[in-house]
């Protein structure tokens, strides 16, 4: 596993919390975005802390059958077992409804939100609206640099233009020459920033390719037919682990000799590069995403912390190969990376 010297992990902030807990693994049903029953999943069975019960929701921009999502909720619900926490879940990847599942928690009256900030321009009010009431706020995954903006305690999650770098340059190291990245979420701004950063450092040419997500043989066709008509790529990149299934499939449909690189992680995506269907893959470390979030909320409510200073924290990236394969065999098992 390989962390680019530029996105370095900081290594205490995450031993703080994982330390108060052993790994225990189980994640729900693909991209289901409705609200967690309290005490349920991953978290049975842990130990937990004496401090008062606390209720914290937890809004993302998961679209259906996103299984990145699960991992997060996964680290969500083992940190919220321990905390004394009644978590609750919900997700839409249309950032209207979005702002209003942030709305229906402020309603609720909970004690923290942890939330993304994909589409910020249609959440980053009602965000607003939840600390000016009193709420305090955590945003991971997307749109780091709207945290601050909106009052957030900070920021968790990996800086996705310097992932996009990593990417480029570990591209340039296997000698690739042009590559299409294919973005599954129009107007998604973390996506954009990968893809901006892919080109900033790689040396050949790359094109960007909208595709539907949420129809996955859809985006498989439109892969493949951008494969069909330009025999010169050589690379295909997607922004998330479901689509590199999509991408090797697409790539035997048109009959390319492109490399499948992917950002993110998941079970499939460990087999495809044990099979050397996938050339690497982004780790950001999603798990450790929903831990920490929910951790600093509980933190700072008992005891006034903010991690890292306010300043954002990064769960990634790193680079992961075939030679990570017998470790994240384990790991991606039981739903924790």
């Amino acid at each position: 596993m390989r962390t680019p010297r530029k996105a370095a992990i900081l290594i205490a902030i995450c031993t703080i919390g994982l330390a108060l807990t052993a790994l225990t693994g189980c994640s729900s049903s693909g991209g289901k975005s409705s609200e967690d029953k309290p005490g349920s999943g991953s978290g049975q069975g842990v130990k937990g802390v004496s401090t008062p019960r606390m209720k914290i929701a937890m809004v993302t921009h998961a679209g259906e059958g996103d299984t990145f999502w699960d991992i997060v909720r996964s680290g969500a619900k083992q940190a919220a077992a321990k905390d004394n926490v009644e978590f609750l879940y919900s997700a839409d990847k249309e950032g209207k409804e979005q702002a209003q599942l942030v709305q229906a928690a402020i309603d609720q009256k909970v004690d923290g939100i942890v939330v993304t900030l994909a589409k910020p321009e249609a959440v980053e009010a009602v965000v607003a609206k939840a600390v000016k009431a009193g709420i305090p706020v955590v945003t991971i995954n997307s749109g780091a640099q709207f945290s601050v903006e909106v009052g957030a305690l900070g920021h968790i999650g990996q800086d996705e233009k310097v992932a996009g770098e990593a990417v480029g340059e570990e591209l340039n190291k296997r000698g690739r020459k042009k590559a299409v990245c294919v973005i599954h979420e129009q107007g998604n701004v973390s996506l954009e920033e990968r893809c901006a950063g892919v080109k900033k450092t790689f040396k050949g040419a790359v094109e960007n390719l909208n595709v539907e997500g949420t129809n996955m043989p859809a985006s498989t066709s439109s892969i493949e037919a951008k494969l069909q008509a330009d025999q010169d790529i050589d690379t295909i990149v997607t922004l998330g682990a479901p689509f590199a299934a999509a991408s090797v499939k697409a790539k035997e449909g048109s009959g390319s000799k492109a490399e499948v690189d992917t950002f993110d992680l998941n079970a499939e995506v460990v087999k495809r590069l044990k099979a050397s269907e996938v050339g690497f893959a982004v780790d950001q470390q999603p798990y450790l995403q929903g831990y920490l979030a929910v951790d600093e909320l509980w933190l700072n409510k008992t005891n006034g912390n903010v991690i890292g200073g306010g300043k954002p924290v990064l769960t990634g990236p790193a680079i992961v190969t075939a030679d990570d394969v017998p470790q994240l065999e384990e790991y991606t098992a039981r739903g924790t990376r």
